[in-house]
């Protein structure tokens, strides 16, 4: 991680044991876990991902979007720590330390990537490419379901886990249709915690480049795309627009409907449930032994969103007060150690 926010087990230990005193008076300024959405999603941003645009990049060796996509965050890419222990209690860990340049799959290190899959619909086959990655959920499941509160949204939407404060827990990847935040063993808060007993690592994914919308700017992936395959803007005129182009080719939208509704929006000639059969039947031919999850998220059409399931709500009940507490805590210890930084310089070592 950035040598910025590395520190010492005892001046971690010290400044949460001073934020859970001031929690309470932090919490009552701090955005809640359980906020509601927007209901017109105001200042949000939205993306269109238009397939019959998009080639895959055929004539380079890397999809420009993915190179876009690494170069721009390559900073915030994870540094494990060896040797690498076991999860406790599970005795496995997820390490792509040594596999930081594969682009054919979603890694810590690649928060994007074009799948490439044989469709066949009305008895013609088509290659499809896929731009794959974080779809930014409305009502996002991984961020109200985070027992820790380190998933938050931006005002323009963007779905952002805290890298730093992450427990590797994964409930967020647990929890998401797509399977998309993918964990780093190795690194993260927990090593300076009680790195021998618990742990999984940190979470990541795409966060839209939250830091150049917030700017005016376009992420790195539209900037990148040769095609104009991606598009971002305001999110109804992007859903009005990819309806729009859907209705002019009678092709389909994917992601409007999917988990609630999400801020991307698919545009295709083919139906999805064919894009998804397919995706589905070539990670079955692909005959990996690789037991960590596939980072090739389905496409599944109408797939629901957990919340709204029963067992979710049950879930969402059990979490609320812990990761309340987790996220009010971890303010207040932001705003010590902001205070710490500008004015005690407090510099602790083991």
């Amino acid at each position: 991680m950035k040598e910025e926010n590395q520190i010492s087990r005892r001046t971690f230990l010290k400044r949460s044991a001073q934020a859970t005193v001031t929690a309470s008076v932090v919490a009552a300024t701090s955005n809640s876990v359980f906020a509601a959405v927007e209901e017109d999603n105001k200042g949000y941003i939205g993306s269109i991902i238009d397939l019959t645009k998009c080639d895959g990049c055929k004539n380079y060796d890397t999809p420009l979007c993915v190179s876009a996509c690494k170069t721009k965050n390559e900073e915030r890419f994870p540094q494990p720590e060896g040797p690498i222990k076991d999860y406790w209690p599970q005795k496995r860990h997820e390490d792509y330390s040594k596999e930081q340049d594969r682009t054919d799959r979603l890694t810590p290190y690649n928060w994007t990537f074009v799948d490439q899959v044989e469709v066949s619909h009305d008895g013609v086959t088509e290659t499809v490419s896929l731009p794959r990655r974080c779809m930014h959920c409305i009502d996002a499941p991984c961020q109200k379901l985070c027992p820790f509160g380190v998933i938050s949204k931006t005002e323009q939407g963007a779905v952002k886990i805290d890298e730093f404060f992450c427990m590797g827990g994964a409930k967020c990847r647990t929890v998401c249709p797509w399977d998309i935040p993918q964990r780093q063993a190795g690194v993260g808060v927990y090593m300076h915690l009680a790195p021998d007993l618990a742990g999984g690592g940190v979470m990541y994914k795409c966060d839209m480049c939250s830091d150049l919308l917030v700017k005016g700017e376009s992420p790195a992936c539209q900037t990148a795309c040769p095609t104009g395959a991606i598009e971002f803007g305001p999110v109804e005129q992007m859903r009005k627009l990819a309806h729009e182009k859907a209705a002019e080719i009678n092709g389909y939208v994917y992601g409007d409907e999917e988990n609630g509704g999400t801020l991307t929006f698919y545009i295709s000639k083919l139906p999805f449930d064919k894009i998804n059969d397919a995706i589905v039947k070539s990670k079955s031919e692909s005959q990996s032994q690789d037991k960590r999850p596939d980072g090739r998220p389905n496409m599944e059409p109408k797939v629901g969103n957990m919340l709204d399931t029963t067992k979710g709500l049950m879930l969402a009940t059990l979490v609320a007060p812990i990761a309340g507490a987790a996220t009010a805590g971890i303010a207040a210890y932001k705003t010590l150690k902001g205070k710490k930084d500008q004015g005690g310089n407090e510099h602790e070592t083991e």
